[in-house]
């Protein structure tokens, strides 16, 4: 282990050659085999809000504790106004505002890009994150939401509740696009 502790900038590329071959590995399978999604989505009919019913842990509601939405609304220069609100512990209230666009021109509407970062940020790749739509009920009251590297997860509906049936039959499709779901959050919600 000497090799590894002789300290200094010769520690940190070990590090790196180290973790590389495993990270490209990840990157390789994700972008090899990303999960589907749907053909067609009216984002008109998408607009509107929705009631998070479940989701995958993540950095960014770490302090949501419950009464999860999200509110699209469509924007003249094509793009839709994302307004995410939960609630803390404390009782309080919090929201953010972004932005969704078309993550390509060639890309289906299903797959859209997200930002929450200062508009004058945008210009920058890394603050659009993938928002793609993988299941959507053909009557608009649930919508599954993921990632190409299967990091993030939502179940959304229109109601802030779902029937449990509903939710197995989701959770089955969810699985068989690979998406581990032992860590799936439900939402509590208190208010309508």
């Amino acid at each position: 282990m000497k090799w590894f502790f002789d300290g200094g900038q010769n520690c940190i590329m070990k590090i790196i050659y180290m973790i590389l071959p495993l990270l490209i590995t990840t990157s390789l399978f994700t972008q090899n085999n990303p999960p589907s999604v749907v053909d067609e989505v009216d984002l008109e009919r998408y607009a509107g809000t929705w009631y998070e019913i479940a989701r995958l842990p993540n950095r960014f509601q770490a302090k949501c504790v419950g009464d999860v939405s999200a509110t699209y609304s469509l924007i003249d220069n094509g793009q839709i106004e994302v307004v995410n609100r939960c609630r803390l512990e404390s009782g309080e209230f919090t929201e953010a505002v972004g932005r969704a666009r078309r993550a390509g021109k060639n890309e289906p509407v299903s797959k859209l890009k997200v930002r929450f970062a200062p508009r004058i940020l945008s210009w920058l790749p890394f603050v659009w994150g993938d928002y793609w739509i993988i299941d959507l009920d053909p009557g608009y009251r649930y919508a599954v939401v993921g990632d190409p590297s299967r990091k993030y997860l939502w179940v959304l509906s229109r109601e802030p509740e779902m029937d449990d049936a509903t939710f197995e039959q989701i959770l089955e499709r969810v699985k068989e696009q690979q998406y581990d779901i032992a860590n799936l959050i439900r939402t509590p919600h208190t208010t309508p």
